[in-house]
C-alpha cells in the first residue's frame, strides 16, 4: 500500500487514517444473516462515501449508470464508468483487504447493492453500535 501522506491532502489523509477499519461498505445495511450482509448505497451527483475497508469476499451490482472516482489503498485516484446491471466479484485471501472511497463525478445518481460473504478467508469486521439491518451506516465520515 502506498503512503497516503504522499498522495492525499491533509484532510483526505486524516479521513483515510480514521476510517482504515470502517466496516460499513454501504450507506444502509439492508439485511444480515449468518452467511451475508447486504448493503445499499446511493450517491447523488457530487456526493461521496468515505473510506471503508473490505476484508470479506463480496460482489457489487450497479443499479444505475454513472461515473465515479475512487482512491484505493492509498493510491492515486482512479476513474470508473458503470452501467446498470454491471456486477463485479471480489475475493480476498487471508490478511488481504482493500480500503477505498467512492465519489460520484457524474450528473446522475449512482446506486449500488453490495453483498458481503461472511464465510470468507478473513473474519468479518465488527459493525459499529447502531448499525443494524435498515440502520444508517453512521460510522462513516462525511466529506
Amino acid at each position: 500500500m502506498s503512503d497516503p501522506a504522499s498522495l492525499y491532502d491533509p484532510a483526505l489523509q486524516a479521513e483515510f487514517e480514521r476510517n482504515a477499519f470502517n466496516p460499513c461498505v454501504g450507506q444502509i445495511l439492508l439485511s444480515e444473516s449468518e452467511r451475508a450482509r447486504v448493503w445499499y448505497m446511493r450517491l447523488e451527483p457530487g456526493e461521496r462515501i468515505g473510506f471503508h475497508r473490505h476484508v470479506l469476499d463480496y460482489f457489487w451490482t450497479a443499479l444505475s449508470a454513472g461515473q465515479a472516482i475512487s482512491h484505493v489503498n492509498g493510491g492515486e485516484p482512479k476513474a470508473s464508468s458503470y452501467y446498470a446491471g454491471q456486477t463485479s466479484h471480489m475475493r480476498f485471501g487471508a490478511g488481504e483487504f482493500m480500503v477505498h472511497d467512492l465519489h460520484n463525478i457524474g450528473d446522475t445518481p449512482l446506486v449500488f447493492v453490495t453483498v458481503e460473504h461472511l464465510e470468507s478467508a478473513n473474519p468479518p469486521l465488527p459493525l459499529p453500535a447502531g448499525v443494524t439491518p435498515r440502520g444508517i451506516a453512521g460510522a462513516q465520515d462525511q466529506p
